[in-house]
């Protein structure tokens, strides 16, 4: 643990943060003006380009008053019917705030399944993706009406380090009512110091966790510590800071205290050594010389490039991508099944609506999602393989087969999500 901050909200690109319902919520109606604020946060991040995506509970302490459910806990039953009456009044929340500052809002109800089944966690990213391309806020919440015990999350600090890793996240922020970490509960041990940073997350700042706090939270330290391991693995920095004041964004960014959890330095690289290393290619893409060349310089692979298509493999399952002497240039994730990505081999990008009927990625294989046959080798060639698509300005671009990932507003990182090992 250092004594310093290395990690500042202003680095971040892309931000998903995290509202608990004590902080959204009191006695059951939406502290309206504490929103506001958020929003206009929201949207100051948003006038300076950064992603944003909302996490947010509140809906069944909503509903508790209208529906007379004003016990402490709550059968599954009761919640569920509590999240289908309060859901609507927290997106009508949301809309009004974000619009206001002239912003749209967009709503997804997610559950565990959604992230741990393959073809619904890359439905959700594309879906995502294609909100934050459009401008949009989406605001996500635990689909708390159809979920069951056994596929809940049971809380919104691990759905949002989940929505974190699946869009690729630069920074997750979990607004709770204490300022970070300590290492003891300050509530009750007046010794207890504060931890600024956290390094690295070992079994002793594991332990530092405590109980759930009182009242309709679900959450607690525990929850956010095992968040927090989530987002760090997948590459993106977390933070836990108070955020009942107005504009808790804003203030966080000038300086606030807080405790911020710095990103593993191998999050973004370790999905990069799974796909390459871990993955048996379910089928195999032939490019022609002028894709090959894209690729060795960092690019995606464009319909356009690919010469044929065999094997058997779904949207997701990973490939190999040879040139038309049969060596193995590289291993990425198809966004295409085989025989979709028959149809659109050799034709360029703007041709795939009208092949297909429907309109999907510009991209056979994204960079994001492939690693060189070079890289998976030693460690030197991994980094230029996970470059940020920021720092090389679409310079794929400049081959007919790959375009600038900077001409579609960052869809690239979008897309690739961090993505889970997905077996």
């Amino acid at each position: 643990m250092s004594p310093l901050v290395p990690f500042s909200l202003a680095q971040a690109r892309r931000i998903v943060v995290k509202i608990g319902s004590a902080l959204l919520v009191e006695k059951a109606e939406p502290r309206l003006a504490w929103l506001d604020s958020v929003a206009a946060d929201i949207a100051a991040l948003r006038a300076r380009g950064v992603e944003v995506v909302v996490v947010s509970s509140g809906a069944v302490a909503l509903a508790r008053g209208t529906l007379g459910l004003t016990r402490k806990v709550l059968k599954l039953e009761e919640k569920q019917a509590a999240a289908a009456v309060g859901q609507i009044r927290l997106a009508g929340a949301w809309d009004h705030a974000l619009s206001a500052h002239g912003l749209q809002a967009a709503q997804l109800l997610l559950t565990l399944e959604d992230s741990e089944d393959r073809r619904r966690y890359l439905n959700a990213r594309a879906t995502l993706a294609t909100l934050a391309e459009l401008g949009c806020v989406p605001v996500i919440n635990e689909n708390d009406t159809v979920a069951t015990a056994e596929i809940r999350f049971g809380d919104n600090d691990r759905l949002a380090a989940r929505v974190a890793e699946m869009i690729a996240a630069d920074a997750l922020i979990l607004f709770s009512d204490i300022d970070g970490l300590y290492t003891a509960d300050p509530r009750k041990d007046p010794a207890a110091a504060h931890l600024p940073v956290v390094e690295r997350l070992t079994d002793e700042i594991m332990a530092m966790g405590g109980d759930p706090p009182p009242g309709y939270s679900s959450g607690g330290m525990r929850t956010k510590l095992i968040a927090a391991r989530i987002a760090t693995g997948a590459g993106c920095a977390m933070a836990i800071a108070l955020g009942h004041a107005p504009h808790p964004l804003a203030r966080l960014e000038a300086g606030e205290r807080c405790t911020w959890f710095l990103a593993s330095p191998e999050g973004r690289t370790a999905r990069k050594r799974w796909i390459g290393g871990s993955l048996q290619p379910h089928g195999a893409l032939t490019v022609d010389p002028g894709a090959a060349r894209a690729l060795l310089r960092g690019g995606s692979l464009l319909p356009a490039g690919v010469r044929a298509v065999t094997g058997d493999f779904s949207r997701g399952d990973a490939v190999s991508v040879q040139d038309e002497a049969g060596r193995e240039l590289a291993r990425g994730l198809s966004a295409y099944d085989a025989a979709d990505a028959t149809r659109i081999a050799g034709h360029r990008s703007a041709e795939i609506e009208a092949l297909l009927g429907w309109r999907g990625r510009d991209e056979l294989i994204h960079r994001d999602d492939l690693v060189l046959a070079s890289d998976r080798s030693g460690e030197a060639g991994r980094e230029s393989a996970a470059q940020p698509t920021s720092d090389r300005s679409g310079e794929a671009g400049r081959d007919s087969v790959a375009q600038p990932t900077s001409d579609r507003s960052g869809e690239a990182g979008r897309q690739s999500a961090a993505d889970k090992p997905e077996g």
